[in-house]
C-alpha cells in the first residue's frame, strides 16, 4: 500500500537528474535513497526506475506514479486541511523556496516561528537561487527578489527593495569616484548572477533625462551574493546589490553608494504562489507571516 510519505518521496526522486541529486534535496545518504526505493518497488511488485545509465529514466510504471502520485498527494493535502480548518485548525505540509542569503537572514526566523505558533504544519525550507525554473509544483510558497519573468503564478507583495550601486572607501580612494554611468566602463566591476537575468547589463534612470545602459565587464563575478559583498567590502570593485544586502554596509561606511542622481531597478521581495495553492489556509497564513515580519521594512530601519 503506498503512503503519502512514498508519494512524496518518489516526486522528489521523479524529478531529479540522478539518486545523488535527490539524496541531497532529501538530505539523505544515496544509500538512504537506493535502500528506499528498492523497498518501494519490491511492495509494489513493479520497476519504477531504470538505473542503468548515469542519469534516473523512470519506467512506464514510474512515470505513472509520477504523474498520478502528485496529484493524489496534493488531493490529501487538501482533504486533510479542509478537515482540519473545519476544527479550527492551520495544518499540513509546507513547502517554502527562498533565495539563499535572505533566506537565512529574513525567512527562517519566520519559519521557525510559524511552526510553533501551528503544531499541525510541517514546514521543508529550501534556499535556491534557481527558483526561476521551478514549474514542476514541488513548492508552495517561493520568495522571488528582483525582476518577475511571465508565469502563472500568484504574487502577493512583501517588502520594497532597491538595488544599490556602491564600493568600499579604500576602492574609490585607488580608483576614483564615479560620476556618470558610462564612467563604470573604465572601473572594476564586480557581477552577481542571479535568477537568470542580464547581470553585466546596468541600466541607470534619472529624473528628465533618457535612461542609460551600461555593458560592463566584470573583472568578478559570482552566482553567490555573500561573495560578491566580500570583495566590494575588501576594496576589489564596484557592485550592484540589493539594499537588504548592503544596508548595515552602508550605514557604517564600510560600502559607499555611488551614483547618487541615478536610480537602478527595483527588487521588490514577492512570495508567488500557484493558484491552487493560494487557496490553502497554511499558505495564506504563512504569507501573512511574511508580510508581517518585514513590516516596517526591516533593512530600512
Amino acid at each position: 500500500m503506498l503512503t503519502t510519505a512514498d508519494l512524496d518521496f518518489f516526486s522528489t526522486v521523479a524529478r531529479s537528474p540522478s539518486l545523488a541529486a535527490a539524496a541531497r534535496e532529501l538530505d539523505v545518504t544515496p544509500s538512504a535513497v537506493t535502500q528506499r526505493l528498492q523497498e518501494l518497488e519490491r511492495r509494489l511488485g513493479v520497476r519504477l526506475v531504470d538505473r542503468s545509465g548515469r542519469h534516473i529514466a523512470l519506467t512506464d510504471e514510474g512515470e505513472l506514479l509520477a504523474s498520478r502520485g502528485r496529484i493524489l498527494a496534493d488531493e490529501i493535502a487538501e482533504l486533510t486541511e479542509t478537515l482540519s480548518a473545519r476544527g479550527g485548525a492551520v495544518a499540513g505540509h509546507l513547502r517554502v523556496v527562498a533565495p539563499f542569503g535572505f533566506g537565512r537572514a529574513y525567512i527562517a526566523p519566520v519559519v521557525a516561528t510559524f511552526q510553533r505558533a501551528h503544531p499541525a504544519v510541517t514546514i521543508d525550507l529550501m534556499l535556491s537561487d534557481r527558483r526561476g525554473k521551478a514549474t514542476d509544483h514541488s513548492w508552495d510558497v517561493a520568495v522571488h527578489i528582483g525582476e518577475m519573468p511571465e508565469s502563472s503564478f500568484v504574487t502577493r507583495p512583501l517588502a520594497a527593495n532597491d538595488r544599490v550601486l556602491c564600493a568600499a572607501p579604500d576602492y574609490l580612494q585607488r580608483h576614483g569616484i564615479p560620476e556618470v554611468p558610462r564612467d563604470l566602463l573604465v572601473h572594476r566591476c564586480i557581477a552577481l548572477r542571479e535568477n537568470d537575468e542580464d547581470v553585466t547589463l546596468w541600466r541607470f534612470a534619472r529624473r528628465g533625462t533618457p535612461a542609460t545602459q551600461v555593458r560592463i565587464e566584470p573583472v568578478l563575478a559570482s552566482n553567490d551574493g555573500d561573495v560578491v559583498r566580500a570583495w566590494a567590502l575588501s576594496g576589489e570593485g564596484i557592485i550592484v546589490r540589493s539594499e537588504w544586502s548592503v544596508a548595515d554596509d552602508l550605514h557604517t561606511g564600510r560600502l559607499v553608494r555611488l551614483l547618487d542622481g541615478y536610480a537602478l531597478p527595483d527588487a521588490p521581495v514577492v512570495a508567488l504562489i500557484g493558484p491552487r495553492k493560494g487557496r490553502s489556509a497554511r499558505t495564506t497564513a504563512f504569507v501573512r507571516a511574511l508580510q508581517q515580519a518585514l513590516t516596517p521594512i526591516p533593512w530600512r530601519l
